[in-house]
């Protein structure tokens, strides 16, 4: 990773339980950007916090903060969220394919009303089982936090040397 400065139905892969502040649900969904014009593109995920955004490969100059409009539909209605976010990290082996470039950006404004659609929006994306596990890695992470790293497994059987051939 570098640090720097099309459709319309969501597919829902599953949650990434990881070290962030807030869980990441990964979903893809269609995105509109300010570069030099509006142009569409996807995300990959997204939390309270921030998201993978999907930029076509022929844009070297993504600007470091991009206006976007966020699409989804809760039920029957359409909505869409407009926020400023900051380009954190770029890698281009994260892609999915050859066509489009991986881009984590974080939140940076975004209304309270847009910032209420975006929690609902989560919310619909998770279910209690994925809050209490949520819950319980963020207690096990402050525990281990203030106690130190956890311990390391054991081994059962002892490592296998290489003696050549």
């Amino acid at each position: 990773m570098e640090a720097v400065e099309q459709g319309t139905t969501p597919c829902i892969e599953g949650i990434d339980w990881d070290k962030r502040r807030h869980p990441r649900f990964d979903i893809h969904l269609p995105i509109e950007y300010y570069q030099f014009k509006s142009s569409i593109t996807h995300i990959g995920n997204i939390s309270e916090g921030g998201l993978l955004i999907y930029f076509p490969g022929g844009h070297k100059h993504i600007r470091q903060y991009p206006t976007l409009k966020l699409f989804f539909s809760l039920g029957s209605e359409l909505h869409a969220i407009r926020l400023l976010a900051k380009l954190v990290w770029k890698d281009n082996h994260f892609s999915r394919d050859r066509e489009h470039d991986a881009y984590g950006l974080k939140f940076v404004d975004i209304s309270s009303e847009d910032g209420t659609e975006l929690r609902h929006l989560l919310t619909s994306l998770s279910s209690p089982l994925d809050d209490l596990l949520y819950l319980s890695n963020s207690l096990e992470m402050r525990f281990w936090r203030t106690h130190g790293d956890p311990p390391l497994p054991r081994r059962i059987n002892p490592p296998i040397e290489y003696s050549g051939y």
